[in-house]
């Protein structure tokens, strides 16, 4: 029993096989770069008042900076748990500072996941 092509492409061909992926416009990451304010900004506003609302605005940011490829600054990058999202701007609410032997890291434990991060100091 012969079985016929029945008219589809060979996908072993390297044209096929790759994909085409387009650069996205610098208006789309201009309104992309704003979302992310916005968002942070809501986020901090509703940290004392509704958490959850907060980490939800900390996620939607992060998902927009993962489809546009968009860097955070370093600031903001610290700013959150990368676990459940939550701020650690304000230590002592969720978050604590520990001390380590090593002087040019300083480590925060987030107290909603207790995750650990260690940021490099530079002096």
């Amino acid at each position: 029993m012969q079985h016929s092509n029945l008219g589809l492409k060979n996908h072993t061909d390297s044209e096929d096989m790759q994909r085409k992926r387009s650069k996205k416009a610098e208006w789309q990451l201009e309104i992309a770069r704003e979302r992310i304010d916005i968002l942070f900004g809501l986020a901090q506003k509703e940290m004392e008042g509704h958490p959850d609302r907060s980490r939800r605005y900390v996620e939607l940011a992060r998902k927009i900076g993962l489809r546009y490829n968009i860097r955070l600054v370093p600031e903001r990058k610290r700013s959150f748990c990368k676990s459940c999202n939550a701020l650690l701007l304000y230590i002592g609410k969720n978050a604590e500072e520990l001390e380590l032997k090593i002087s040019n890291i300083k480590s925060i434990k987030c107290l909603k996941c207790g995750k650990i991060k260690k940021i490099p100091v530079l002096h």
